[in-house]
């Protein structure tokens, strides 16, 4: 057992503070707009810009975008009880339909978090309420 104190619990704004110190998660423009941490969820969104387009002048997203989107709402959803990121172990990604509104948000909620491994499902969808793409999540249950 350790002597440490647990840390304490992210809001919104630490949320934030801590998605701007990555050079990529700023890129992005990912913006936390809520967080439910009775329900371990987080939802964020991002916005389309020409860099994060599959091709350019299409309208229409990178998978890779979406990807580190999903990525990011994981982690993000499991560190929102521990007050610190955690390590993603492995996560997936299953692309429903072509995302083309300039807006997306991704809702992430923890569905298990034991003593290393924590598991999340992430949904991302559109302006329209479209869902256009589903994430699991296996990230570290520790802070690291």
């Amino acid at each position: 057992m350790s002597d440490r104190p647990a840390p304490a619990p992210l809001d919104a704004e630490r949320m934030q503070a801590i998605l701007d110190g990555s050079p990529f998660i700023h890129f992005c423009g990912m913006r936390v707009t809520a967080l439910d941490p009775a329900a371990r969820s987080v939802v964020l969104a991002m916005e389309l810009r020409p860099e994060l387009e599959r091709r350019q002048g299409t309208g229409q997203w990178h998978g890779g975008a979406i990807a580190g989107l999903i990525d990011t709402a994981g982690d993000a959803a499991v560190a929102l009880g521990l007050g610190a990121v955690v390590p993603t172990i492995n996560f997936r990604v299953d692309y429903l339909r072509p995302a083309t509104t300039r807006h997306l948000t991704a809702t992430a909620t923890v569905r298990r978090a034991g003593r290393t491994v924590a598991v999340v499902d992430i949904d991302v969808e559109d302006t329209e309420g479209r869902l256009v793409a589903v994430g699991r999540g296996c990230y570290g249950a520790q802070p690291g």
